[in-house]
């Protein structure tokens, strides 16, 4: 969704279209929108006040997100919808007097932006010695995270809150990412059988490296993390597991396939089909409703009430980026 929305904006808007932020964690294709006219910025008072704004699908801190919006700037916030659930899930339990802990990495974008909804009634838990930091607090305790956390890390943190906190409050729907548990299930599939795992993503990509735990964890001995296929080592035999970041282009793996040649073909191994579709953001939903309106007027067809959902739901990100490098 926030690539797409990305593309959208380089297409409606003059150059530059800036970004808080890099859109997604990956470096091929923070490079393809550079190419475009996109400039990433970890500031937006540097932005021109006439010019076009997107935020991360991280998630933002609240504050910042209405000092993006001050002067009638075009700002399109490409939040992923799973953060906006936890952003939420934090302000009402903060609201009701819960001391809330939340399990995620410091400084990482969506921890940051997360924290910042109710920073008085939240507490960074990134270890058990954490949880005992704050197990004398009175009152309500919830517990919420991450999306893109490694299911084992918080799992066994989960499980020592609960033994601390037997009371503790969780969403009934778990916050990690459906994308990045589904890749960590396909990946114990996989790892144990293989002589090597290749997890193609970048090194700021919490999912990603989350998949190097996991590669480890079912007892991989070998397990390299690289940008694309020129990052392969000349030395890989036998059985070579591949999986990439939740964010990693299917481009990028095609060519580490091509690169690997193997000689035995390629097996998928698949796990689970996902068909969740997220929209564009709702500005951009109203951009895109009047300019096609403006369309419409100009060319005399028939009137356009509604966005055109199906036709963006086929169009994909990886479409976006396919042409990038080639």
């Amino acid at each position: 969704m926030a690539i797409k929305a990305l593309d959208w904006m380089t297409r409606i808007f003059e150059p530059p279209v800036y970004c808080y932020h890099e859109i997604v964690h990956n470096r091929f294709v923070v490079e393809y929108f550079e190419s475009v006219g996109v400039v990433f910025i970890d500031d937006v008072a540097v932005v021109p006040r006439d010019a076009p704004l997107m935020l991360s699908a991280h998630g933002s801190p609240p504050q910042l997100v209405e000092a993006a919006r001050q002067n009638g700037r075009t700002v399109i916030n490409a939040v992923c919808p799973l953060v906006t659930k936890v952003h939420h899930e934090l302000k009402v339990r903060a609201n009701k007097g819960y001391t809330v802990l939340y399990v995620g990495h410091e400084d990482h974008e969506e921890a940051v932006g997360t924290m910042a909804v109710a920073p008085d009634a939240v507490h960074l838990i990134q270890t058990r010695d954490d949880i005992d930091a704050v197990a004398s607090k009175q009152g309500p305790v919830a517990l919420l995270s991450q999306t893109t956390l490694s299911l084992d890390e918080w799992q066994d943190l989960r499980e020592y809150a609960e033994e601390v906190f037997p009371d503790i409050w969780m969403p009934n729907r778990s916050d990690l990412c459906f994308a990045t548990t589904n890749r960590q299930a396909a990946l114990r599939e996989v790892a144990d059988g293989a002589d090597a795992v290749i997890v193609i993503g970048s090194s700021n990509s919490s999912n990603t490296m989350a998949l190097t735990k996991v590669a480890e964890a079912e007892g991989c001995a070998r397990v390299l993390r690289v940008n694309g296929a020129s990052e392969l080592p000349d030395d890989l035999c036998g059985t070579i597991a591949v999986t990439a970041g939740a964010s990693a282009p299917e481009s990028l793996i095609n060519e580490v396939l091509t690169a690997l040649d193997p000689t035995e073909g390629v097996t998928v191994k698949s796990i689970i089909i996902e068909d969740e579709y997220f929209p564009p953001p709702p500005e951009l939903r109203e951009s895109l409703k009047a300019i096609s309106a403006l369309i419409d007027l100009v060319f005399q067809t028939p009137e356009r009430s509604t966005f055109d959902g199906q036709a963006d739901r086929d169009y994909t990100a990886a479409e976006v980026l396919s042409t990038f490098g080639h």
